[in-house]
């Protein structure tokens, strides 16, 4: 685990933007956790007592060093650190003043509502950007802001199987265990938070040269049609749907898992010259010129003949065996790992892919790495995922200016938490 030193004297590559976080749960607060890594300021609007919703999905909860839950859980850790929580409850119309003042002293707003759902509030992009015209203000919803579905709430596990990710992954239905099955994290949420945090930045990229803010519409559908990639291209130029098919590849092969003498490994063979360097490895050297075989389409056309052969070789050696020997002759392979073994892997504590981080609680914590490396303006991690209204305070004192007194008062009207 790398311990993250004191922080860094560079400054971070957006250390003059503020972000005003109203998102929860993940693909938003994924948005804004990625610019507050790069540096901006980052402020984050919760519900007083309860939160982003994600601080309640445990267990896991983060312990303190008694051994004791904290109320925080492993997931809301994951997308909330270098952020200040500050809890406003905005549907009251002092907090939505408050909220309002914020939007003014801001660059960039994230907010994952239903659509229109802030409007009631006057907290939508018109309202704010009346104020603030310089506002970046990104919407994400599960369908947009336009369309049949604008309405409709949206949620990843949803939106994986509207949007046919999970009609391509998993066993096809005629093998055991076959049918769809969805990708093991919340991969559309963490993809638009992805697309959002690009788009944020093209906007502030932009004002630099218009002097104007704009409105960010992103939808986790789009998002997920988005990112069929090969997949949806292939139907579109072919017309063919394509089917669930395990773990092997459409458009190249050798592409999958095979079994070993104790377990499964990899192969990700990609081209010709790879594939004749396996048959060299496996002492096979007659697969690379069988005319069934010598060409990827070939062996595309052969699947079948072609993978079970390749299974009936590699079960006769060990999964470390094969990785071994394979890479010494340059062929793309490696093994299935749990979430244990990755931790474990040399090459990701060697990448520094596991940090610590001072919890106000819980004192040192373990936490995800950013996969980002800049060379002038590196990542920074200054503070730790905060706790509910950890910063109410000191935020509306130093960006808002009010007293000690006035925060006093808004706490006893219920508006703080």
């Amino acid at each position: 685990m790398s311990e993250v030193a004191a922080p860094l004297v560079t400054p971070g590559a957006l250390r003059n933007v503020r972000v005003l976080d109203l998102s929860r749960v993940l693909a938003g607060p994924w948005a804004a956790q990625t610019l507050g890594d790069l540096g901006a300021e980052v402020i984050k609007v919760e519900r007083p007592g309860v939160g982003d919703d994600t601080r309640q999905w445990g267990p896991p909860f983060l312990k303190d060093p008694q051994g004791q839950p904290t109320g925080e859980s492993a997931y809301y850790l994951c997308a909330n650190r270098n952020k200040k929580s500050v809890t406003i409850d905005f549907t009251q119309a002092a907090g939505q003043a408050l909220v309002r003042e914020l939007a003014q002293q801001c660059d960039v707003v994230v907010e994952n509502f239903k659509s229109g759902g802030l409007t009631q509030y006057g907290l939508d992009y018109a309202a704010l950007s009346a104020l603030n015209p310089r506002l970046v203000y990104c919407s994400i919803t599960g369908f947009g802001q336009t369309g049949p579905y604008a309405h409709r709430a949206g949620y990843d596990f949803l939106i994986q199987g509207m949007g046919g990710l999970m009609s391509i992954t998993g066993k096809p239905d005629g093998e055991p265990g076959g049918g769809p099955v969805k990708v093991g994290v919340a991969l559309t949420d963490i993809l638009t938070g992805l697309y959002a945090s690009t788009a944020i930045l093209a906007a502030l990229q932009a004002r630099e040269h218009t002097g104007r803010g704009q409105h960010i519409d992103l939808a986790l559908l789009d998002v997920q049609v988005a990112c069929l990639a090969n997949q949806g291209m292939n139907y579109l130029y072919s017309g063919n749907v394509p089917e669930r098919m395990g773990n092997s590849h459409p458009n190249t092969l050798p592409y999958q898992d095979f079994p070993t003498s104790d377990g499964h490994m990899i192969l990700a063979i990609g081209n010709d010259g790879q594939f004749g360097r396996f048959c060299m490895a496996a002492g096979k050297p007659e697969w690379a010129s069988d005319a069934r075989f010598v060409t990827n389409a070939a062996r595309l056309a052969h699947r079948a003949e072609l993978i079970a052969l390749i299974k009936t070789l590699t079960v006769q050696r060990s999964m470390r065996d094969w990785i071994a020997l394979l890479e010494q002759h340059a062929v793309p392979c490696g093994p299935i790992n749990t979430v244990a073994d990755v931790f474990a892997d040399e090459q990701v504590q060697a990448r520094g892919m596991q940090i610590e981080m001072q919890h106000p609680q819980a004192g040192g914590i373990p936490l995800v790495a950013s996969p980002i490396r800049m060379s002038d303006t590196p990542v920074q991690y200054r503070n730790s995922p905060p706790q509910l209204g950890q910063h109410t305070r000191a935020v509306l004192r130093e960006h808002l200016g009010l007293s000690i007194e006035a925060i006093d008062e808004l706490s006893k009207q219920g508006v703080l938490g």
